[in-house]
């Protein structure tokens, strides 16, 4: 099958292939963002052998080991039925065995797909693999070692960050994320789909970027009655599909959804402190290593606002599907399991007063993962960090209404770039109120951070800017959501 959008891991992947020594690659990425397809697909007609065994979730020791065989026979063994050894050592010696019986010039590539399913508990599989990869395979040119899982963290700490013996052994780090706006668009359009850029916007604030969760679009249906298909009816594919997610990669999931939905109803961001102490958890090496987990796999993102190092990290959803499930599926998720209206669920809702705040955010989210489209409109170099800030209020500093950046960079070029993100269905119109409220948010922000670099203030919106004498005095520079599609700024394509 044809392979979209994925032009940046597809480089990649051909550097792999054509590289004259042993590969150890690591490939991971959150469930459904399309891990195994793009691994399969890429290596379907490259005349190499190619072995794949998938991990199965929840299986046990004998049953990851039986199926671990049944992929060797079928691959290397024209289905004969092997005996299933009793311990990984004895199966990766069938493997080894086989490899050597090869012609010596035969490529091989070994991809184990959802590998933390297969490292059961006292398998020791991983201590299997470090063995006969120190010991055979990383010394034969022609393998090409794939391990990829769901569960980022796992596979980040297991064997990107491995301190005993695969320490370093890892040639190359293959991270798949959701597509972006561009990268959705495409991929829409290669199944024939052909949205305006606002109306995949739309589908895109639901589902993400995930492949799997855009491939239930349809033909002739607009963003809004694809998402009442994919979320307001109980066989609709994301209407439980957050627990699943959780399930799936969790111990104890119900704890990291309590932690995931407290941290949506922050739109801003919340401190690790806040956040223990509005679920009442230790705010210790527990919640710290939960909410790595939660990062790694895509849910949440860390972040620092500007000048606020001392404070610590705060957390926001980062995820569009995850804030659209605790927004709008999960305070519906019983009437609708009672009721099961057919459609029109979402229909309603879109008249809703808060829809709009919803998409607010959303739009937010979407423009942290366009940073570096950003960035390159902006002509700004990489190296400017990104931020938020926000200033409460305080009678002890008698500021009485506060402030809040929704994105700023603090730039090498002794500047600083303000981002006001806006939402809206037609030109953004800055009128006299607003204008005073922008001026009075850059005069606070200097004030207060004391910054004595010279401050842009730039509009990030859904549908451009209508120009009067306001926009022209407070506004430097414009952002459009069609500039998220432009190619010629996406690092992807």
């Amino acid at each position: 099958m044809d392979i979209f959008a994925r032009n940046h891991e597809i480089t990649i992947l051909e550097k792999i292939l054509n590289s004259k020594k042993p590969e150890f690659v690591a490939v991971y990425g959150r469930r459904r963002v399309g891990k195994t397809f793009l691994i399969k697909n890429f290596f379907l007609n490259k005349n190499r052998t190619f072995l794949h065994v998938t991990g199965i979730e929840k299986g046990s020791f004998a049953t990851q080991r039986k199926n671990f065989c049944r992929r060797l026979s079928e691959v290397f063994h024209n289905n004969l039925p092997l005996s299933v050894p009793k311990n990984w050592d004895s199966v990766f010696e069938m493997l080894k065995n086989t490899i050597d019986s090869l012609d010596a010039k035969k490529e091989i590539v070994i991809f184990f797909d959802e590998f933390p399913w297969m490292a059961t508990p006292r398998s020791k599989l991983l201590e299997t693999l470090e063995y006969f990869w120190n010991e055979y395979w990383g010394n034969d040119k022609r393998i090409k070692l794939f391990i990829c899982g769901s569960s980022a963290s796992w596979i980040i700490k297991n064997i990107v960050q491995n301190t005993g013996g695969l320490f370093q052994r890892v040639t190359s780090r293959l991270k798949i994320d959701p597509f972006d706006l561009n990268q959705a668009k495409l991929f829409l359009e290669c199944k024939g789909i052909k949205l305006t850029n606002q109306q995949i916007t739309t589908l895109y604030m639901a589902t993400g970027g995930i492949p799997l969760y855009l491939e239930q679009a349809q033909k002739g249906l607009t963003a809004d009655q694809t998402i009442d298909h994919l979320c307001f009816h109980k066989n609709g594919i994301l209407f439980d599909e957050l627990k699943e997610l959780f399930k799936s990669l969790f111990k104890n999931e119900s704890t990291y959804l309590k932690i995931t939905q407290e941290i949506a109803k922050h739109r801003h961001g919340i401190s690790k402190e806040e956040l223990a102490k509005a679920l009442k958890l230790p705010r210790g090496g527990r919640l710290t290593v939960r909410l790595e987990e939660l990062e790694d796999a895509g849910f949440i993102i860390s972040f620092v606002p500007y000048q606020y190092k001392e404070r610590g990290e705060f957390y926001k959803i980062f995820d569009e599907y995850t804030m659209f499930y605790f927004y709008w599926i999960k305070p519906n998720i019983h009437s609708i399991r009672s009721f099961n209206k057919p459609t029109g669920v979402w229909m309603d809702i879109i008249k809703e007063g808060k829809y709009y705040a919803w998409k607010g955010a959303s739009f937010e989210s979407i423009c942290y993962k366009h940073i570096s489209i950003i960035m390159n409109l902006l002509q700004i170099k990489q190296s400017s960090v990104p931020y938020s800030w926000r200033l409460a209020p305080s009678k002890i500093n008698n500021i009485s209404q506060g402030a809040q950046i929704d994105l700023l960079f603090d730039r090498p070029d002794d500047a600083i770039s303000l981002c006001e993100i806006k939402y809206t269905e037609n030109p953004f119109v800055i009128d006299k109120d607003y204008y005073q409220a922008l001026e009075n948010k850059r005069m606070i922000f200097v004030e207060q951070t004391k910054t004595k670099k010279q401050v842009f203030m730039v509009l990030i919106s859904s549908s451009g800017l209508k120009e009067n004498k306001y926009s022209k005095q407070v506004i430097d520079t414009v952002i459009h959501l069609n500039d998220f599609f432009d190619k010629n700024y996406n690092r992807f394509c």
